[in-house]
C-alpha cells in the first residue's frame, strides 16, 4: 500500500523518500529504537532529503527493503505545506485568512493536526509561524498517507488533490516573507468568536483522539479553552459540556474526565487570553 501511494506521488512529479516507521507501540524502527525522540518522521536514508526521488525504480527498490517505511515527499518543489500542529494554530490560521481555508488538498496527521497543501512559493521552512503553525517549503519534506503515526493512528486523506495547488493568499505569503516575530501580536478583532471557533475545533480533536493520547488531548484542550473562560469568552459549563460530550464519544470514563477538566481549566484560567494570538517562543 505504501509503495502504490509512493510511485503515485512520484508520478506526479512529487520527490520521495522512505521514512522510519514506529511500531505498534509507538517503538521507531531506527537503532534508537525506544530513544528515539522521532519516532517514526525521520528518513531511512543515509543522505536524507537530498536523496528523495521519483525515479519508480529506485523508490520500488527502497519499498522492497522497507515494505513498511512511512512515505515522506519533498516540499517546495510541486507544493509547500501548512503544518498545523494544534488547536491554536487552526484558530490562528482561520483568522489571518478571514474565517476561510483555499479547496487544496488536506490531510489529517497521526497526531491530530492537519497539513493543508498550496502552491510553491519559493520560500524554505518557516517554524512557528503562529503558534502551532510551521510552514514546509524548499528544503523541507512532510509525511503523506498512507503514513502512520507514533500513536497508532494513519494520516488520512480529508481532501484529495485534484487539479492545480490553490495559490498562498496575500496575507499568508506575507507572513511567510517577514520574519515570524511580527506577528507575536496579531490582534484578533472578533475574540468571542475566535473562542467559539476554538470551542468547536477542541471538541472535535477530543473526539478524535487515539488510544493512548486521549487523556493528554483532554487535558490540553481544557487548559486552551481555559484560558477563553479566563478571559470572560468562554462559559466554563459550556466547556465542561461540550469537552466532556467529546471525551465520553472518544471512550473516557467519568472520573477521569471530571478529573482532567477540572485541571486543565483551573491552568488554563490562571492565564487567560490576551486578545492577541503571541508566538510563545
Amino acid at each position: 500500500m505504501s509503495l502504490t501511494a509512493a510511485l503515485a506521488f512520484a508520478r506526479h512529479g512529487i520527490p520521495v523518500l522512505p521514512v522510519h516507521t514506529p511500531d505498534q507501540g509507538g517503538v521507531c524502527s531506527c537503532e534508537r529504537g525506544a530513544r528515539c525522540e522521532r519516532p517514526g518522521k525521520h528518513p531511512r536514508l543515509r543522505h536524507g532529503l537530498t536523496e528523495a526521488s521519483t525515479d519508480p525504480r529506485q523508490i520500488t527498490h527502497w519499498w522492497l527493503r522497507w515494505p513498511r517505511a512511512n512515505v515522506g515527499l519533498r516540499t517546495g518543489v510541486m507544493m509547500d505545506v501548512a503544518d498545523i500542529d494544534s488547536a491554536e494554530g487552526w484558530h490562528g490560521l482561520l483568522h489571518l485568512l478571514g474565517g476561510e481555508l483555499p479547496r487544496g488538498p488536506q490531510v489529517r496527521t497521526g497526531g491530530g493536526g492537519r497539513h493543508l497543501w498550496f502552491h510553491p512559493t519559493g520560500f524554505g521552512n518557516r517554524v512557528r509561524l503562529l503558534p502551532g503553525l510551521d510552514w514546509r517549503g524548499a528544503g523541507g519534506y512532510v509525511l503523506a498517507p498512507p503514513s502512520r503515526h507514533a500513536s497508532g493512528a494513519d494520516y488520512v486523506w480529508l481532501r484529495r488533490p485534484a487539479g492545480d495547488m490553490p495559490i498562498s493568499p496575500a496575507t499568508l505569503r506575507s507572513l511567510i516573507e517577514g520574519p515570524p516575530p511580527a506577528f507575536r501580536d496579531h490582534q484578533v478583532t472578533h475574540p468571542h468568536r475566535y473562542a467559539e471557533a476554538a470551542l468547536e475545533a477542541e471538541a472535535d480533536r477530543v473526539s478524535r483522539a487515539p488510544v493512548g493520547s486521549r487523556n493528554d488531548t483532554l487535558n490540553r484542550a481544557a487548559f486552551a479553552l481555559g484560558r477563553f473562560v479566563g478571559a470572560g469568552l468562554l462559559d466554563a459549563a459550556d466547556v465542561r459540556r461540550e469537552l466532556g460530550a467529546a471525551a465520553r464519544w472518544a471512550g473516557l470514563g467519568a472520573a477521569e474526565i471530571r478529573g482532567t477538566l477540572r485541571s486543565g481549566l483551573t491552568a488554563g484560567r490562571r492565564q487567560p487570553f490576551s486578545g492577541r494570538v503571541r508566538d510563545a517562543a
